[in-house]
């Protein structure tokens, strides 16, 4: 195995064991920091095992976060549709 593939394996372990500890800010704090590893440790292994494993890495980050994704998603839908303006 790779070693970007090890560094996602432990991402993911820390990312569990954060999950089960008590948290008073509903665990955002370390879902911050679990973003700001993961997102070079995506581009790290798209870059030696090519855009598919990148993908499937990127898809089991947005299962483990997917709070942070669903907010981001919401966010940009209202951003857009305020940019848009009115459809007349």
């Amino acid at each position: 195995m790779s070693t970007s593939l090890i560094l996602v394996c432990v991402w993911a372990v820390i990312a569990n064991v954060l999950a089960m500890t008590p948290s008073r800010d509903h665990h955002w704090r370390n879902a911050y920091i679990l973003i700001g590893i993961g997102i070079p440790l995506v581009g790290y292994v798209t870059a030696q095992h090519g855009p598919w494993v990148g993908l499937l890495v990127l898809a089991g980050g947005c299962s483990v976060l997917r709070w942070p994704v669903i907010y981001f998603g919401r966010w940009l839908r209202r951003s857009l549709g305020r940019a848009q303006g009115p459809a007349e």
